[in-house]
């Protein structure tokens, strides 16, 4: 029976494959496992479900991370669901600038408002979605009512 160079071709690849794909992964898990080494509290993290928090404490011992979320309502967290931060996700760091601050400060104070500005206010419940509904029916209403008219 001849020998048949593409088997060993083949065997090649494959191996060549999965070295590849867990060299990458063992790189990906030892990054994660030193990044959550270095976690210390004021580390602001990303939990596997999306959640975004600073890190308010941490106990090496049950690995478990406690994170403050942005309302202030704090959570325990099992350490291996927390990972680094994606860029677009982070806090923006402002920009020193003492001639805006004033500005803002004083705007601030003039609104009466409890909400930071640049803050979307987002209802803790859905009463409000009735009348937007209704707003937006009445709209429609009149503009059938002006159409037919014509």
């Amino acid at each position: 029976m001849p020998f048949d160079p593409t088997f060993l071709i083949l065997i090649v690849a494959l191996a060549a494959m999965l070295f590849f794909t867990t060299n990458r992964s063992r790189k990906q898990q030892k990054a994660a496992a030193e990044f959550r080494e270095n976690l210390r509290p004021g580390v602001e993290v990303m939990t596997q479900s999306g959640m975004v928090g600073v890190v308010v404490g941490v106990d090496d011992a049950r690995q478990i991370i406690r994170l403050e979320s942005s309302d202030g309502h704090v959570t325990d967290w099992v350490m291996a669901a927390v990972k680094e931060i994606p860029a677009q996700f982070a806090t923006p760091v402002p920009e020193d600038s003492d001639d805006t601050d004033e500005a803002r400060d004083s705007e601030d104070k003039d609104s009466g408002s409890t909400i930071e500005p640049g803050v979307i206010d987002v209802p803790d419940d859905l009463s409000g979605l009735d009348t937007a509904q209704q707003e937006y029916r009445d709209q429609q209403k009149r503009k059938d009512d002006d159409t037919d008219g014509k």
